[in-house]
């Protein structure tokens, strides 16, 4: 059997002491005992809500070959009797095991960060870097203090390339996640206003995104974009750091990674690059010049890392968009369909500006209307008020005539929409989608945009409950 780690191996990395009859190895390792697969280890982590040692007992039920626990957590797993690796602190283990996964590993290391677009150009990464190797990526965005000690574990020792999505609402939270992953390359997609409520100013934001060069190895590649207003201040911080190879995208005449045109459809799109004295026609599966600009620097990065670039670009035709990222179902209504475009999972002013756009280019049939479904922008903090209302300008520049509005910082979006638009505003979630349920007619396109926190993401799982996809995938022709 092929082991992810072996028990001996487990224990020299983690400091950890065995107890009961254990395994000779492990195939995986979880934090959650409910989807835990048979011959894993349990990590019992202690998060801000739950305890994993109050699952212990549910892991080895589900399969776990053995569990990884606190020494202090030891007698309130009573007389269960299971094989076990005791630790003074299991977070903090699985950060010693991490580290270990990183000094082991010949993989060329890829770190993603940015205010927009981090998990899309993770996931975009390992699309185009899986013709060219083995590849290891974080799940969903797994990209905090526990998911990427958590992502770096779970990397298997013959791993060509690795990927790993680092986030941030605070300053120093980046540098630490980076000194684990130690990438030879590093991803700023770009700095916009999210998280504002934490920080001064985009300034700040930029020196605080900046943090993921300090962790680049010897001689390593950083790759920036160029049309973003931070991007001298990201510039000088990796002059500053001594990073080896700064690299750019973007529009720019300057770019190294450059976009020379951009012909968006409503399901995808055509970009010519300019890359490393070439220029590239690439076909996009997903629609968006946010997507395009993305892709600029996934194939850069996928020609830093020596992996085969053309098998890169022929791979970006068959991108999908993402739950809650921009995946699109043609759902039935009536005699007809609507379209349902699902942007549910995040949201900044940038994003919504992104998905505004993606809305207007959608194809729309005679009779049909554009609908924005919109719910609050978290974490904006005193800012919340003017970049709400401000969404106003990008709908009304895009002719989106009805605008459905929930949460109280939607309030001053409504306020600032012209008496022209047909705007539907409700308090909360829940109220504006029993609205939706009953107001979305065939021929609409539909377009769902929040943060995660304020649960839009309900209004989207109501509609294709109540209208279930007819194709196999679900995804708009």
């Amino acid at each position: 059997m092929s082991f992810l780690w072996t028990v001996s191996d487990l224990m020299a990395a983690m400091h950890g002491r065995p107890m009961g009859n254990l395994p000779e190895g492990i195939t995986g390792i979880s934090i959650d005992s409910r989807s835990i697969a048979k011959g894993e280890a349990f990590f019992a982590i202690k998060g801000d809500r739950v305890d994993g040692h109050d699952y212990a007992g549910i892991a080895i039920a589900n399969g776990a070959a053995l569990l990884v626990v606190s020494e202090a957590k030891l007698p309130a797993l009573g007389r269960l009797t299971a094989p076990m690796i005791v630790v003074d602190d299991v977070l903090e283990a699985m950060v010693r095991l991490g580290c270990a996964a990183r000094d082991r590993s010949a993989a060329k290391i890829i770190a993603v960060t940015g205010s927009v677009g981090k998990t899309t150009t993770k996931e975009m990464l390992r699309h185009v870097l899986s013709p060219s190797g083995r590849v290891h990526a974080s799940v969903a965005s797994f990209n905090n203090h526990w998911g990427v000690p958590l992502t770096l574990s779970r990397m298997p020792e013959n791993t060509d390339f690795g990927i790993f999505e680092i986030g941030m609402n605070h300053v120093d939270e980046i540098r630490p996640l980076v000194n684990m992953v130690r990438p030879h390359v590093a991803i700023i997609t770009t700095i916009a206003a999210a998280h504002l409520g934490n920080f001064k100013d985009l300034g700040e934001i930029a020196s605080a995104k900046a943090e993921i060069m300090e962790g680049l190895v010897d001689d390593g590649h950083v790759i920036l974009n160029r049309d973003n207003e931070q991007f001298d201040t990201l510039e000088k911080a990796a002059t500053a750091l001594g990073v080896a190879h700064v690299h750019s995208f973007g529009s720019s005449a300057k770019a190294d990674f450059r976009m020379v045109e951009f012909a968006g459809g409503a399901e995808g799109a055509v970009l010519w690059a300019a890359i490393g004295g070439r220029t590239l026609e690439i076909q996009l599966g997903a629609p968006g010049r946010h997507i395009a600009e993305n892709a600029l620097a996934a194939i850069g990065a996928a020609a830093l890392v020596g992996a085969d670039v053309d098998a890169a670009v022929a791979a970006l035709a068959t991108l999908q968009p993402e739950k809650g990222r921009g995946a699109r179902y043609r759902l039935p209504i009536g005699s007809g369909s609507f379209v349902l475009i699902d942007e549910s999972y995040n949201a900044n002013p940038a994003s919504m500006r992104a998905a505004i756009a993606l809305l207007k280019d959608t194809e729309l049939p005679e009779g049909g209307r554009r609908i924005a479904i919109l719910g609050d922008m978290l974490e904006m903090g005193e800012f919340a008020g003017r970049v709400h209302a401000e969404l106003a300008v990008p709908l009304v520049e895009a002719d989106i005539r009805d605008v459905w509005l929930a949460g109280p910082e939607m309030a001053h979006l409504r306020d600032a929409l012209p008496e022209d638009v047909h705007v539907e505003y409700r308090e909360t979630v829940d109220e504006l989608k029993q609205f939706a349920l009953g107001s979305i007619a065939a021929g609409d396109v539909v377009m769902i945009k929040s943060s995660k926190g304020t649960g839009c993401g309900r209004i989207v799982a109501a509609l294709l409950e109540k209208y279930p996809p007819s194709s196999g995938t679900g995804h708009a022709e």
